[in-house]
């Protein structure tokens, strides 16, 4: 089975000590100037526990999933934590950036949901070459975010998420890099579209409006696949089970409800598909430690 980095894995590969509060659901976000964590060991064909974005320069190539990437210049790389990832520096000068963040940090200050981005998608082009003028400016964003994580401004991490979505809007308006080589591979396939149906049920933008495919076995049978070969597509390439994708992009919604809408909880529950309040509520403590009016009223 493929490996997957944790966080406390990459801080403890990377940097002298692991953040306090890691893992409290709140969602994590950082920035690193390249060159400073290309000591110790080489980087990992591996999953992460989180996205990745890279501003690097030089020569390099990356192996991402059944892909090959040669990029030489300036480039900008887009990396989902369901997607298995290495990469090797071609000219040994190798500078740049990356931001590393979860899922939650993005999602709770937005209605906007990666994995529809073209640079995240499963199948998608994650790289863009830069020019001069693109690569000046991502550089002032990443020296930004630099800047924020170290100061002591109380609202920095909503800076910082406005920072990060600016960074993926201007990829959007440049060409992805075309020296990309793909392999089909018949479980991403099949991956892909079940990640396109689940997205298709969000965001959910009314309380009579109702989460219908909540399992495994609803989404086999939308694919015309057998419910065994599906959960064994979505192991083998994502790492995770079918039903762990489901509640976690369940979850991912939930939050935003909570804290995007006046919606009482009971609304909230309904939408996503839960029978009764108290499903609902078992549901989320049980992957936040937190009832859904706690986390509202944090």
């Amino acid at each position: 089975m493929m490996e997957t980095q944790s966080l406390e894995e990459f801080y403890r590969e990377k940097t002298a000590s692991v953040p306090p509060n890691l893992n409290s659901g709140v969602g994590h976000f950082n920035v690193f100037r390249l060159e400073d964590c290309l000591h110790g060991s080489p980087v990992r064909y591996a999953r992460r526990d989180y996205y990745k974005i890279t501003l690097i320069k030089g020569a390099n190539r990356y192996h991402y999933a059944d892909k090959s990437i040669e990029v030489e210049g300036t480039s900008l790389i887009f990396f989902n934590p369901q997607v298995p990832y290495t990469w090797e520096s071609l000219s040994g000068d190798t500078k740049g950036y990356f931001c590393i963040f979860t899922p939650a940090f993005f999602t709770e200050k937005s209605r906007t949901v990666l994995a529809e981005l073209p640079m995240f998608a499963i199948g998608g082009k994650p790289s863009y070459t830069l020019n001069q003028e693109q690569e000046d400016a991502m550089g002032v964003l990443f020296e930004k975010m630099i800047a924020e994580i170290n100061s002591d401004y109380t609202f920095k991490y909503d800076l910082l998420h406005s920072y990060l979505t600016e960074m993926i809007h201007m990829a959007l308006k440049t060409e992805p890099a075309v020296n990309l080589y793909s392999h089909p591979n018949a479980n991403a396939r099949i991956t892909s579209v079940f990640n396109e149906l689940l997205e298709r049920q969000f965001p959910i933008e009314t309380p009579v409006q109702r989460f219908t495919m909540r399992s495994a076995a609803d989404f086999a049978e939308n694919l015309s696949v057998h419910v065994n070969h599906l959960n064994r597509a979505v192991k083998n390439t994502t790492g995770k089970t079918t039903t762990a994708l489901i509640s976690e992009r369940l979850l991912a919604e939930a939050k935003a409800l909570l804290k995007h809408t006046d919606w009482n909880v009971s609304e909230i529950s309904n939408s996503l598909g839960f029978e009764e309040a108290a499903h609902f509520n078992n549901f989320f403590k049980r992957f936040t430690t937190k009832t859904p009016s706690m986390f509202r009223n944090v």
